[in-house]
């Protein structure tokens, strides 16, 4: 299988279209013809969405690709030159709409033409025993013959002219497909009936039956045409997540210019243009709020049933709902760049991965065709050789059967469409997967690491107190301006929590003059107080020690009990010392994120071990994972020391998810088996993260799980049914039924239930064959689809 994993920053990635694919075999087929063509570093084709991913160098020749899959014997679709993304799905889409109404009327008419014929041979068959139709045998066989040719003529030359043109421009190239079955099928039962109404006497010189099978070669075009139209509808449906993202959005917005309101197409507001947005109106485009409060419904992107409240400076995003106030937004992402847009696009991207199960379809795929063949050669043979008579007729009809019920279909659309609804699924729960690998991986999670601060706590730290040591160099006040204004610069939030405080007291905050940071115990600062310079360590025992602190002395020994007093409260007491000496401590707390207890618990109760990894010391952290509900928690790590946790877990056999929101987060969400982005979060934790939740809400960890593991079933199940249904029914079509009333059940009769599937000797009925056929990847669709109903809440 050509997997596409993230494209080397020396290439881009092209999506195309792929028209003409119906089989797994036509899926290997395009992705050996693009990645022949020079440059092309990866290639992947879905059945379920005819879309190929190609990674290339910039600047690859389009017109080569498009050339290496016509020669294939397929047509690779690309945009028109200036086509947006919303113009391309909508021609995709136009185009697919007026394929499935020509479906539909070619297999209408097939299958009333089909019905006809099979009635004139049933009242042909059993008119006089019936009814006493005695005329009956008074028609000539030569226009009965005749009339069925007429019949069956516009069958065979213009419904199933999709097909046959189809097996022709594979053929050509000497390969074969689904389509080169249907054909080689339809096309025998219905030249061989042609010979035998036209040159019967050729046919009885050589012992064969004069039976004719236009029943037959009709059925055969009509099921198969009518399996195709409901597969189109199925795949139309498995799409529904993309509709319901993209019907979210307004088409016009109302934008002021010069004092003046003008309402035009959304598509055409320009990044800072003032957008006004009135109460229970949608937002056209991603911005900020620059005048005005409201809340805004946001739960059509990120799931959360609340509103969140908006005044200026905050953002807003286009698509959600603005309820109850007045809003001028200061436009800043449209059309391609808005969210709404990139999670579209993701969820596109995604469905268009391979998952790696479908491997084992794709190995099967690529022989499937040629081996059915052979088998269908063997059949023919077989009987002529060894069956009864009229040999040479059973061999050939079995052969048919054989042609026309092999179904590649099925192993080609088992994961592929299971993968486009389970992500699907999943994006409308507030979980946006990036890949199919991603979503299989997450099914086998047995261990959830949380990152402690932004993650299992809100991340907005406050100051809850400030204390200082005995004979302090410095006062309450002058302790946290010289915090605040060493750490005016930093972005860590216990940094922020001191700015504040000191901001909220009204003091008076400076920059350093000098700064140092040092990674995993704090900051050196000098700061100017009343006009002299302090020199400010901010941060932990080691950082004071490291820098000469006695902690010996009375205020060093009531510094490690303030901290030891604060961590056995779950929070955090940041140690101070001024020019060399102990000052005091300012204790930080976060509160939990709310909802993090019920889905730690959630997690737990399927089984997953969940871990709390914090920088904090062992008392405050295990004081802070006893209320979340944590057993196992991994204090004292530092920023680079969080990857190591999670390869020190996978070395225990575990699969680790990890979940994060910082910068710092990054390189262990790289490491663990499934990286897990908190929204709100950091870009660089979203990028590196391999899942990305659209709000900051745990509980849609275990239901990006929930929804792997159902998928993953779903997948398992269809492609049980697509090998299993090969397995037995191809020895069936092949004559498996005669063996064993004839053979193994020394002659007995077929039961007369059975006799309108395997006639009176036990040979499968090419027209049951063919409707086989057209449901077997309907089931599987339909099997899919049943994720859309899931439960995951």
């Amino acid at each position: 299988m050509t997997t596409v994993s993230p494209p080397p920053s020396s290439a881009e990635r092209l999506r195309f279209g792929v028209r003409g694919m119906t089989c797994a075999s036509c899926v290997r087929r395009v992705e050996r013809a693009l990645t022949s063509v020079e440059g092309v570093a990866a290639a992947s084709v879905n059945l379920a969405t005819e879309q190929a991913t190609v990674d290339a160098p910039a600047g690859v020749d389009v017109e080569a690709l498009r050339v290496a899959v016509d020669r294939a014997g397929y047509d690779l679709r690309m945009p028109d030159a200036g086509e947006d993304e919303d113009a391309a799905r909508h021609t995709l889409e136009a185009e697919r709409a007026r394929e499935s109404v020509d479906l539909a009327r070619r297999a209408a008419v097939s299958l009333v033409i089909a019905a006809g014929l099979m009635t004139w041979m049933v009242i042909h068959t059993y008119g006089v025993t019936w009814f006493g139709w005695h005329w009956i045998h008074d028609v000539s066989l030569d226009l009965t013959n005749g009339l069925q040719f007429i019949a069956a003529l516009p069958v065979v030359t213009w419904a199933a002219w999709p097909i046959l043109r189809a097996a022709w421009k594979v053929g050509r190239h000497g390969s074969s497909d689904m389509n080169t079955l249907i054909a080689v099928g339809t096309l025998t039962a219905f030249i061989y009936s042609t010979v035998v109404t036209f040159a019967p006497d050729i046919v009885a010189a050589g012992g064969i039956g004069l039976s004719v099978y236009y029943d037959t070669a009709t059925a055969i075009v009509g099921f198969v045409l009518l399996g195709r139209w409901l597969e189109a509808r199925a795949k139309g449906q498995t799409s529904e997540a993309i509709r319901a993202l993209l019907a979210l959005r307004p088409q016009t917005a109302r934008v002021l210019e010069g004092g003046q309101e003008f309402e035009i197409p959304a598509r055409a507001v320009q990044p800072g243009d003032i957008v006004l947005v009135r109460p229970s109106e949608q937002l056209p485009v991603d911005g900020e709020v620059v005048e005005g409060s409201s809340a805004v419904d946001e739960s059509m992107l990120t799931g959360e049933s609340l509103p969140v409240a908006k005044t200026p400076g905050d953002p807003v995003f286009g698509a959600t709902m603005n309820t109850t106030g007045l809003l001028r937004v200061r436009a800043t992402a449209v059309g391609a760049d808005s969210a709404l847009a990139r999670i579209v696009r993701l969820v596109e991207e995604a469905q268009t991965s391979k998952a790696p199960v479908q491997a084992l379809a794709d190995r099967v795929a690529a022989v499937f065709v040629p081996v059915v063949f052979v088998i269908a050669a063997a059949t023919l043979l077989g009987w002529w050789a060894l069956g009864p008579e009229p040999s040479l007729t059973l061999g050939i009809l079995n052969a048919v059967t054989v042609l026309i019920i092999a179904c590649p279909c099925a192993l080609g659309l088992a994961t592929p469409t299971a993968v486009m609804v389970g992500l699907g699924r999943a994006a409308r729960a507030g979980v946006l997967v990036r890949n199919a690998q991603a979503l299989e991986d997450a099914r086998r999670i047995d261990t959830v690491v949380f990152d402690k601060t932004g993650t299992i706590t809100e991340g907005r730290p406050v100051v809850t107190a400030i204390e200082l040591v005995p004979e302090a160099p410095v006062d309450e006040a002058a302790l946290l301006r010289l915090v605040a204004s060493a750490e005016r610069g930093s972005e860590h939030p216990y940094a922020g929590a001191v700015v504040a405080e000191a901001e909220r007291r009204g003091l008076t905050l400076d920059w350093p003059l000098t700064f140092r940071a040092v990674p995993g115990l704090g900051i050196e600062a000098g700061v100017s107080l009343d006009g002299v310079t302090r020199t400010v360590l901010v941060g932990n025992a080691d950082l004071l020690r490291a820098s000469g602190v006695d902690g010996t002395t009375r205020g060093g020994m009531r510094l490690d009990f303030l901290v030891e007093q604060a961590a056995r409260g779950g929070a955090t007491a940041i140690r101070v010392a001024v020019d060399g000496r102990p000052a005091g401590v300012i204790t930080v707390a976060d509160r939990l994120r709310v909802g993090a207890v019920d889905a730690i618990a959630r997690l737990r109760a399927t089984g997953v071990e969940v871990v709390m990894l914090t920088g904090d010391g062992v008392a405050t952290a295990r004081a802070i994972a006893a209320e979340a509900g944590i057993d196992r928690v991994e204090d004292d790590v530092r920023p680079e020391g969080k990857a190591e946790v999670v390869r020190a877990l996978q070395a225990e056999g575990r699969v680790v998810a990890m979940v994060g929101d910082g910068i710092n987060d990054a390189p262990a969400l790289a490491a663990a088996d499934v990286g897990i982005a908190i929204g709100g979060g950091t870009d660089v934790a979203m990028e590196t993260a391999s899942v990305t939740l659209m709000r900051a809400d745990l509980g849609a960890v275990s239901r990006a799980i929930e929804v792997s593991r159902a998928t993953m079933r779903v997948m398992r199940q269809n492609l049980v049914w697509a090998f299993g249904y090969n397995v037995v029914l191809i020895p069936v079509a092949a004559g498996a039924g005669y063996m064993l009333f004839e053979w193994l059940l020394s002659g007995a009769a077929v039961p007369a239930v059975l006799r309108p599937v395997f006639g009176a000797r036990g040979f499968l009925n090419p027209i049951v064959a063919a409707a086989a056929m057209a449901f077997s990847s309907v089931s599987v669709m339909t099997n899919s689809l049943r994720l859309r109903r899931v439960r995951i809440d």
